[in-house]
């Protein structure tokens, strides 16, 4: 199975049209066409389904799609490290990133990085633990940054310098407006956002016998998605503060949990990773810059 072979299933696959997947690689169709067929004889199953004016993909056609997704991420990735191991002013970082204003102390870092390697690239995408760490396990990113202890059968850390801190959002003209703190007894029958993971790692803990008298309207993955659902009156969004603008006249507030709730941010890599020259050279940045915060 050739990388290009699946380059060109991927295009397919997103255009639903053999003619435009065509132009878009820049190759005949019959070459296309015939490259699709023999990558279903060699795999023994049918990709495509043909209909008169779109391409629809099988079951199997979508078990490819995301395997090779994964595959060619990875080749490019690979490549673009290699072109770039003798590089000493730049070269390629990928990073998955939970949620947290802590990770202002790895822009900091970053930027601090591109003035000194001025061909430094970075790719960012974002997610929950259980996102980065597929991805990090994988290996299409060399680092990760999780709000969990990490396994450290599995991975290397270092621990962000500061901690954050839970709490409610809400509307400016709720009952949040009149509290200091909110306590587990507050939010009983309440209307609740919160994403899955703090919602059974964080949120349980935190009420303990009271957690039962908890409602879940909703997850979400992403707090300022949560937010807009708050500010509607849908409910009161749990999340971590200075992710969303609760400052005077954007009708959302902000109170912390009591008792107090705070979650301890890593990043994280793979145990005995080989790194590229320029993630080597970043980890001793931020190991520096962690050390003197």
């Amino acid at each position: 199975m050739e990388i290009r072979t699946l380059r060109y299933f991927l295009a397919v696959a997103r255009e639903e049209n053999m003619t435009r997947a065509a132009e878009l690689l820049h190759v005949t169709q019959p070459t296309l066409s015939r490259a699709l067929r023999s990558l279903e004889e060699e795999l023994g199953k049918k990709l495509f389904l043909r209909h008169s004016f779109r391409i629809e993909l099988t079951r199997e056609g979508m078990l490819l799609r995301d395997r090779a997704e994964d595959l060619l991420s990875m080749a490019d990735k690979i490549e673009r490290e290699f072109l770039t191991l003798d590089d000493l002013t730049g070269g390629e970082l990928y990073f998955g990133l939970a949620e947290s204003y802590q990770i202002r102390h790895l822009a900091r870092a970053l930027r601090v990085m591109k003035g000194r390697y001025p061909d430094l690239h970075y790719h960012i995408t974002s997610g929950d633990t259980e996102q980065v760490t597929e991805k990090l396990d994988k290996g299409l990113l060399d680092f990760a940054v999780i709000c969990e202890t990490p396994d450290t059968r599995k991975y290397d850390a270092l621990q962000f310098p500061e901690v954050d801190r839970f709490g409610v959002v809400g509307p400016s003209d709720s009952f949040l407006s009149e509290k200091s703190a909110v306590l587990p007894e507050d939010l009983a029958g309440l209307p609740m956002f919160c994403s899955e993971q703090s919602w059974v790692n964080d949120i349980a803990p935190w009420a303990g016998a009271q957690f039962g008298g908890l409602h879940l309207e909703g997850s979400f993955r992403l707090s300022y998605n949560g937010s807009l659902f708050a500010r509607e009156g849908l409910g009161y969004l749990l999340t971590l503060e200075h992710l969303v603008d609760t400052a005077p006249g954007s009708g959302l507030v902000f109170r912390p949990l009591s008792p107090e709730l705070n979650l301890k941010f890593y990043l994280i890599w793979n145990k005995y990773q080989t790194f590229t020259p320029i993630a080597e050279r970043f980890l001793d940045h931020i190991r520096a810059q962690f050390s003197e915060a």
